[in-house]
This record gives structure tokens, C-alpha cells and sequence, in this order.
């Protein structure tokens, strides 16, 4: 094992394949090389497979295990001694491939798109460790600079967590998706129907939408990929049914059930914990979706990202009199620190111009198009 190995990434012109490729030089100084079957002048099988010493794979789901297989015949024990990854959505069947070559092996899952963020701190990584010895210090490694919530989760174990995570959720928001579009006429479209929203409503709606704008292959591959998916849409569709009939019924048996069944059963399978963590969480996101809302804002970029940056932009607004009811901060890809400050309503419009004013003079910070 290399001190800094060389990165091999089958698949790099995928939208994690790129945010890897900068993930490994940026943050992590190392030498990566790619290989995109499209483009004829990345680099070929056999450069990746001489060169690298870690091969990671971020292909689509239906066909990663056959690439994979074919990449351990064509390696023909070259691969001896290095580390094969990959980052599918479905785990048992390409890690059951790379265990067919003879490097080490480990299966990785980011639970989340791309971030904009250079690391996926704040988001899940499953972690499936299949054959790992010498390789396993480096990717410890690996695993602390990408600053995740690390999982570990056999590829059996990882596979039912997600047609239930993955499958089942999109799933229900696909069908929702559906509902809205049969029933528009009925009772209006989804932009005419958010403003009369709860937040339950809009989280709902805005997860169908993420759906619907990224990447519609993964989703396919997601539903179609997954062989303990069938059972879990089964099991969905099955309660939805249960429910419909209950609600037609309509008397006081089928409200009697209605409770037993789908209230209190599910109330005590969850348990006082997670119902206590997930009302909170609610909270949170509902605290936020108000603060999102506002439209007294300001997105602000902060050049210098240093200990005391932040007060320094805060005593601006204080000298002005400018109360901030809220804020919010997130990095972009390349490392920039953002703020969303939100104001009290009746905020005097001259002494917020006055304020950004001094923030632009001074350079403390650098105000954000809408």
C-alpha cells in the first residue's frame, strides 16, 4: 500500500465520479486518473488497471457488476494487492464481484446526491467491508477527511435497509407525484395548491420534485436494481388498500380499526424514542421551511473564513440597528462559507442599505444574487 495511492475512477464523468475526482485531488492531494466509456480520450482499461491502486467504480446500477467482472478478467491478477471500490446503490451483487478479483474489497454508499459542499459532512455513507487487510488503514483515512456518518452494514443487510430507505420512499413520492397530476383539474395544479400547503405538504412536494429534476436513470435503476424492492412496493401497496378500504367503509368499525391498526400499532412499533426524535425533527425542518420563507433575506459570502469573521459581519448589523431573527450558514463545492440572514419584519429599508453599504466597503462581506 502507496502512502498516496493513485485513484482509478471507472465512471468519472458521472456526477459523483466528478465530485470524486475532486474530492481526491483537492482534499486529499492525490493523483487521479478516469475512465468514461464515452470519452475516447480518458484513460483505457488497461492504464487503470496498471496504474491505480485504488479502482473505484461509480457506474450505473444495472451494469456495474458486469463492468466490474469484466475489469477482474481483464486484470488477471494485476489487481493483487490493491483496493477495488465502488459507490452503487445496490450493494450484494457488485461487491460479490469485486470478491471474484483478488484485490481488497469494500462497498461504499453515499446516502445523498453530489453535495455542493467539498466533503459529505452531515450526510450517511454505508460502509460494507467485504476483504479488507493491509488496504484497511488508508481507508480509514478516506473515511475520516470525507467527514461522513459512517455505517457499517453487510451488503445483504444494506440491500433490504434500502428498498426500504430508497425504494419504498421514492416510491411514495412518485404515487403522490401521480395523484397531484390526475387530479389537477380537480383541485388545482401543485403551484396552486402551495399556497394553501402544510409543511408536511410542502416537504412532500419538495422531495417529489428533487426526484423528479435529478438524474432519472438512478431512480430507475433504484426501483428495477434492488431484488428486495418488489416486496417492500408490495408491502406499501398493500397498507395503502388496507387504508383506502377502511376510509370507504366509513362507520365507526372501520374508524375503530383505522385506529388500532395504523395509529396505535404503528405508534408502539416506533416506540417513545423515535417518536420523541422524529417530532423534533419535524420541528426543526418546519422552524426552517418558515425561516426559507421570510422575504426579508440576505445571502452573504464571507471572504475571509477565519475565527471571528462571522462576529465581525454580526456587530455591522448591530452598529445599524439591523435585528437578524435568523441564520443560516452552508459551504459550496469550493469551500465558500455562505450566510442567509433573515431580518425582523419592518426593518427600515435605508438602515439595511446602510449596513450592506459597510459590508462592501469594509470587505467583510460579499452580498449574494437572489
Amino acid at each position: 500500500m502507496k502512502a498516496s495511492p493513485c485513484i482509478g475512477i471507472v465512471g468519472c464523468a458521472g456526477a459523483y465520479g466528478r465530485w470524486l475526482r475532486t474530492f481526491f485531488e483537492t482534499r486529499m492531494g492525490l493523483e487521479v486518473i478516469g475512465r468514461d466509456p464515452a470519452d475516447p480520450a480518458s484513460a483505457g482499461e488497461d492504464a487503470l488497471l496498471d496504474q491505480a491502486d485504488v479502482l473505484l467504480f461509480s457506474a450505473p446500477i444495472r451494469s456495474t457488476p458486469e463492468l466490474i467482472e469484466r475489469y477482474a478478467r481483464l486484470s488477471a491478477g494485476r489487481e493483487a494487492g490493491k483496493l477495488w471500490l465502488d459507490i452503487t446503490s445496490v450493494k450484494a451483487a457488485p461487491v460479490a464481484a469485486m470478491l471474484g478479483s483478488q484485490a481488497e474489497v469494500a462497498g461504499l454508499h453515499p446516502m445523498a446526491a453530489p453535495p455542493k459542499s467539498p466533503t459529505l459532512k452531515g450526510r450517511v455513507l454505508v460502509v460494507c467491508e467485504a476483504r479488507l487487510s493491509s488496504w484497511r488503514p488508508w481507508l480509514e483515512s478516506l473515511l475520516a477527511v470525507l467527514e461522513a456518518e459512517c455505517v457499517r452494514a453487510t451488503p445483504e443487510r444494506h440491500d433490504r435497509a434500502m428498498a426500504l430507505v430508497q425504494a419504498m420512499v421514492h416510491a411514495s413520492h412518485l404515487a403522490q407525484a401521480g395523484v397531484l397530476r390526475e387530479q389537477a383539474d380537480l383541485a388545482g395544479t401543485l403551484a396552486e395548491l402551495l399556497p394553501l400547503r402544510t409543511a408536511s405538504f410542502e416537504m412532500d412536494a419538495a422531495i417529489a420534485a428533487r426526484i423528479l429534476s435529478l438524474n432519472p436513470a438512478i431512480y430507475e435503476d433504484i426501483q428495477f436494481g434492488n431484488p428486495h424492492g418488489p416486496a417492500a412496493l408490495r408491502a406499501l401497496a398493500a397498507q395503502l388498500s388496507r387504508l383506502a378500504d377502511l376510509v370507504g367503509q366509513g362507520d365507526d368499525a372501520a374508524r375503530a380499526e383505522f385506529r388500532s391498526a395504523f395509529l396505535d400499532a404503528n405508534r408502539d412499533a416506533l416506540g417513545e424514542q423515535a417518536l420523541a426524535q422524529g417530532n423534533y425533527t419535524y420541528e426543526r425542518i418546519g422552524y426552517l421551511l418558515a425561516d426559507l420563507a421570510d422575504p426579508h433575506t440576505l445571502g452573504i459570502h464571507l471572504p475571509e473564513d477565519r475565527p471571528g469573521s462571522l462576529r465581525s459581519l454580526l456587530h455591522v448589523f448591530e452598529r445599524h440597528g439591523v435585528n437578524i431573527a435568523s441564520l443560516h450558514s452552508s459551504r459550496t463545492q469550493a469551500g465558500e462559507l455562505h450566510f442567509r440572514l433573515g431580518f425582523s419584519a419592518g426593518t427600515p429599508a435605508a438602515q439595511l442599505a446602510e449596513a450592506v453599504a459597510e459590508l462592501v466597503r469594509t470587505g467583510i462581506g460579499r452580498v449574494l444574487p437572489d
